[in-house]
């Protein structure tokens, strides 16, 4: 069906006659129509691949990958562990933590935070706060030395800087002579971080791992130890394994029982915005049926000649499958180069646009992360591509197949 004959003259009609702007310019329109939706489709689907990775770097930068506890949420001589620990490969390192909620107050401000001990020694293998400090030092944390490592969101909203004092109150009571009275504890800041998520910013604040056991009546013991991995999404895997090695006294839990299901909706969403987007190209790649509806109607008495001269019905309809499919190949190429190119620089593109209109997309109160990160999958790219091009060829079939119908004596009667 397909000769360079047939070629040659698909790719003659793509160009425009006086006569015939009008069907260029409807041409025109569909390849328009299906690089808008390409470039569309590959733009958010890098989007929602650079959100999901950019929350997961932040999530589980700060929360564990995995975690071990003992009964009644405390455990005991955790050192001795340590050695069993080692042994496991896809284990990269562990540090303990006691956890709890407190109010924080300070100059007549009161916020409800989680509270975490940490060891500073230890806490870098398994958490990104050292890196994410903007202030200070997490070896600022000292045994018996009580000092406190807000988020930048808390911080700012007590009112503290480093140095300032700042009062915990934690909800264990204790007796007093007027009545039960809860505990309280005044704490010097020594740092700020900033993970860049609200939800740690806000609500999070570190002290040494000692001074949360002498808080919260924990000497000797801690609430756990989380465990960071090579592979996050070996957690469960990992965690199913370790659990006979360490017997029935120990309890394991991964990121997947408390984040799991935030990350299948961020997956299902994209699915969704996937087919939705998808409609989008499947509209535009049809409006090539009106596009070559157009030609075949203007053409019929070159198709009638063509027919008298011995082309057969197969080779009239290879004619318009070609130029149906050199319109979709022009809008794909031309959707799935800028979809590439404003996908690699969202970060500027995004930016440079709230600078113009004097607004912020993404607010820290509202959103996860303030920032709209992109990360290009060339498998995505490659999928799309190939989806709006076999859209575009479909398209092409019916009109194709008007056009070898056409019958050379009826075409050509009142010519």
């Amino acid at each position: 069906m397909f000769k360079p004959l047939i070629f040659f003259i698909g790719l003659r009609y793509t160009r425009a006659k006086r006569r015939t702007r009008f069907i260029s310019f409807i041409a025109l329109t569909s390849v328009l129509g299906l690089a808008l939706g390409v470039t569309a489709l590959i733009t958010v689907l890098s989007v929602m691949n650079g959100f999901e990775e950019e929350l997961r770097e932040r999530i589980l930068g700060m929360a564990s990958h995995a975690s071990i506890s003992g009964p009644g949420g405390k455990l005991r001589d955790w050192q001795n562990l340590e050695p069993l620990l080692r042994q496991e490969p896809r284990i990269l390192g562990w540090a303990p933590y006691i956890e709890t909620q407190a109010m924080l107050s300070a100059d007549r401000r009161v916020s409800g935070s989680l509270i975490r001990g940490v060891l500073p020694g230890m806490e870098p293998e398994v958490s990104a706060v050292a890196q994410r400090l903007i202030q200070g030092r997490l070896e600022g944390l000292k045994p018996g030395g009580f000092g406190i490592v807000l988020g930048v969101e808390l911080a700012s909203y007590l009112g503290v800087v480093i140095g300032d004092p700042i009062t915990v109150i934690t909800p264990e009571a204790q007796g007093a002579a007027g009545g039960i009275l809860p505990k309280i504890k005044r704490f010097t800041v020594v740092g700020v971080f900033q993970v860049g998520m609200y939800e740690f910013d806000r609500n999070l604040a570190l002290i040494h791992l000692d001074d949360a056991a002498q808080l919260h009546h924990m000497e000797g013991a801690v609430s756990g130890l989380r465990l960071k991995l090579d592979d996050v999404f070996h957690a469960q895997q990992v965690a199913h394994e370790l659990g006979p090695k360490l017997g029935d006294h120990y309890t394991l839990a991964d990121w997947t029982l408390e984040h799991g299901n935030f990350f299948k909706a961020v997956q299902t969403e994209k699915r969704v915005m996937f087919i939705i987007l998808l409609l989008i190209v499947a509209v535009a790649a049809f409006n090539i049926v009106s596009t070559l509806v157009m030609v075949v109607t203007d053409k019929r008495p070159d198709i009638a000649i063509l027919r008298t001269q011995g082309m057969t019905p197969d080779g009239v309809m290879g004619i318009f499958i070609v130029l149906g499919s050199l319109i979709g190949l022009f809008g794909t190429l031309l959707g799935t180069v800028g979809g590439v190119l404003l996908a690699l620089n969202i970060d500027t593109v995004v930016p440079a646009i709230e600078r113009l209109l004097g607004v912020q997309f993404l607010s820290g109160d509202v959103y996860y992360i303030t920032e709209l990160p992109s990360k290009l999958l060339w498998s995505d790219v490659a999928v799309i591509t190939g989806i709006a091009f076999l859209l575009s060829v479909l398209a092409t079939l019916y009109p194709a197949r008007q056009a070898s119908r056409i019958q050379p004596a009826e075409a050509l009667r009142y010519e």
